[in-house]
């Protein structure tokens, strides 16, 4: 369907491969997760509000599950269950084969914004962003109000059940991901866009993935810009086994390596939501955009997924 362009010294996708169109009848596909047991791959069509799922071995689409609550981003829990934010409950869920019970839906008593994006770190505590498009944008979600007045990114742990807030720098958080060791979060702005179309002259908007330092597995500090992302915006991400980092934009798929440089464009005739890695070597990258589900082949894999393999192969400590 079409090439990929300005590549690196590192090959990152297969050679000879190219962007494949796989499904179609959204209105905005978003957080997108692959699924290995079933080999399918989940995603939200947001405004429909249901969820999606594409059979990779059939090529048919199915629909998963209607009235869900306006999800958006999803991830694996350490168990394999999924992890994903609920627009219209305002909170983090799990699904366990079907059956949904709420993870957590307050800070301190507060009800959060609408939890956008998360990842589940090596240590099981999971971390989102908590921008207001699901109260602030129609079709999206439900109205509502900033109850605690801003746009924070949280970490949960479920040992004690406390809520921490670990960046509050960036206007309107999106996707997020860590570096390979975990040692670095990454967090897109999407501030250029604010929710219902209206700026607040004192907010600075943005459209760039910043870049944090992680100490002893839970504070974020020393804040900067990774990159700005041009066209458009930021929105969903991975982080590849590398360290790459494969961001989602108005025309494209952008691949930044550790450094910031630009090593990999693939082309996408439409606005791009998110992506994710995934297929049975975990070597293929799907990209949810606008109305359609893409994918296109890759040589590398997603820097979470190989972490949890590495950790589980390690044996138990023997006293």
């Amino acid at each position: 369907m079409g090439r990929c362009e300005e590549r690196g010294n590192a090959v990152l996708i297969e050679p000879g491969a190219e962007l494949e169109k796989v499904a179609s009848g959204a209105i905005w596909s978003e957080g997108p997760v692959w699924l290995p047991d079933s080999a399918t791959l989940r995603f939200s069509d947001i405004p429909n509000n249901r969820i999606l799922q594409f059979h990779q071995e059939s090529g048919e689409l199915t629909v998963y599950r209607d009235e869900v609550g306006f999800t958006n981003g999803r991830t694996l829990d350490l168990d394999g269950s999924v992890v994903q934010c609920s627009h219209g409950g305002r909170a983090i869920e799990r699904d366990s084969g079907g059956t949904v019970e709420v993870i957590v839906d307050a800070w301190r008593g507060t009800p959060f914004n609408s939890p956008n994006d998360v990842v589940v770190k090596s240590d099981a505590t999971i971390w989102f962003t908590d921008p207001s498009y699901g109260i602030r944008k129609a079709g999206e979600g439900y109205p509502g109000e900033l109850e605690y007045g801003d746009h924070y990114v949280f970490r949960f742990d479920p040992a004690d059940a406390t809520v921490t807030p670990v960046v509050l720098d960036v206007e309107m958080p999106n996707g997020l991901a860590f570096s390979p060791d975990e040692s670095l979060l990454y967090v897109a702005d999407s501030g250029l866009e604010p929710p219902d179309g209206v700026r607040d002259p004192r907010r600075r908007g943005g459209h760039s993935i910043h870049c944090y330092d992680v100490f002893d597995g839970r504070l974020c500090k020393n804040g900067r810009e990774f990159v700005e992302v041009s066209p458009g915006l930021p929105d969903g991400f991975r982080v590849d086994e590398l360290g790459n980092v494969w961001t989602s934009s108005a025309d494209s798929v952008q691949v930044f390596d550790p450094a910031g440089q630009r090593v990999e464009r693939i082309p996408v005739p439409e606005t791009i939501s998110n992506l994710c890695f995934g297929g049975p070597d975990g070597r293929t990258v799907y990209i949810t955009a606008s109305t359609s589900l893409y994918r296109v082949r890759t040589t590398v894999r997603d820097a979470a997924a190989v972490l949890r393999e590495r950790r589980a192969a390690v044996p138990p400590h023997s006293p």
